[in-house]
């Protein structure tokens, strides 16, 4: 039995709650923490709708290319990101930190350090900034030594976005961040939470909350900086798994979404090679390239372990699903490995038509 405080929102109906005594709750605009006295699997919301329906994690990483992660302890509203840069940058740098997000795949997020049973301590001295690229083979991240977050005014987000770090203090080993933002969505606060507190007992200094990830339905979620892969689905202790795992420089498959500089055929590509070749090793596997099937897919050459692998990704309907708790049911296509075969070749005998051309492009990416 896990009890998870959080102070973001309501339990969604069904769920079994009950107030906690005489605190505020520190994730919402004045709202009051409360205790679900149930297994986390259990709770209702679209992650359970996801886990029910068997959709895939895989091929579903929201796309960061690079990211400046601003320590700020709470209140966290729903839209508490464009609320904090709005207080501590002026116009001209927030517009050029949007543009960056918007054009370039940097994406700004607050971060706040794990609080079990929702006893938060906040920052004892100056704000941590974290900033990064999950550049395949040359991924970064630093510590920018600010005394106050406006200090973020004279950042450049172009050289973190296309930069190789220089900007900061080194960090060592990998960072965890696990979403936790409940006011975007419950299932992020209720099944986040115990996942951040878990893996923030193996590893204290290098464990965050985060505001919104994407993918609700897959909380847990948990990113790790900076080899920009992103975990689903996850419990504590297959959390503490993906950390323990990430620290040796290895990838956990079973709940991969993918790499978060990759595309969503690219994502499912990777993961599928991963499960076939049993290689773990964060620079094991990496997409080569993809030939697009407009409404179709997408035929994908990965490197594996020294070897070349053509996976025929295609979509597939899965029926309808809710993409956050407060979302509709809509129908959904999800991608899905249906084919793979050894060496660039190999898209000749995928399915579909033009294969010899396929196959062309695909030797030329060798």
């Amino acid at each position: 039995m896990i009890r998870v405080v959080t102070g973001e929102g309501s339990p969604q109906p069904g769920g079994s709650a009950r107030r906690t005594a005489g605190s505020r709750g520190r994730g919402g605009e004045g709202s009051l923490p409360f205790v679900l006295d149930q297994p986390v699997a259990d709770l209702p919301g679209c992650a359970l709708a996801a886990l029910r329906s068997g959709e895939p994690p895989a091929g579903t990483a929201t796309p960061i290319r690079s990211w400046v992660a601003l320590e700020h302890d709470g209140p966290w509203g729903r839209d508490v990101l464009a609320r904090v840069l709005a207080d501590v940058l002026e116009p001209g740098p927030r517009a050029r930190l949007l543009a960056a997000q918007r054009e370039a795949g940097l994406r700004p997020l607050l971060v706040r350090r794990p609080a079990p049973e929702g006893r938060r301590v906040g920052p004892s001295g100056p704000p941590t900034v974290l900033v990064g690229s999950a550049r395949r083979g040359a991924a970064w991240l630093e510590r920018l030594p600010l005394t106050d977050l406006r200090e973020l005014n004279d950042l450049d987000p172009a050289a973190v976005a296309h930069g190789a770090g220089g900007l900061g203090e080194p960090v060592d080993g990998p960072v965890f961040l696990v979403c936790t933002h409940g006011a975007k969505d419950l299932c992020c606060a209720v099944r986040g939470r115990p996942v951040a507190s878990a893996v923030a007992r193996d590893h204290p200094g290098a464990t965050w909350e985060c505001t919104h990830l994407g993918g609700d339905r897959f909380a847990g979620n948990l990113l790790v900086l900076p080899d920009g892969y992103l975990h689903g689905q996850l419990d504590p202790q297959g959390a503490r798994e993906v950390a323990a795992q990430a620290a040796a420089g290895r990838v956990v498959v079973g709940s991969l979404r993918g790499h978060t500089r990759a595309s969503r055929w690219e994502q499912v590509a990777e993961v599928e090679v991963r499960r076939r070749t049993g290689l773990t090793g964060t620079a094991d596997v990496a997409p080569v390239r993809q030939v697009l099937r407009p409404g179709e897919g997408a035929d994908v050459v990965v490197r594996g372990g020294g070897r070349l692998f053509t996976v025929a990704v295609r979509l597939r309907d899965l029926g309808p699903r809710s993409s956050r708790c407060t979302g509709l049911q809509e129908p959904s296509r999800v991608p899905v490995a249906v084919a793979v075969v050894e060496g660039v070749r190999a898209a000749e005998v995928l399915p579909g038509r033009g294969s010899a051309r396929r196959a062309a492009l695909l030797q030329q990416s060798a």
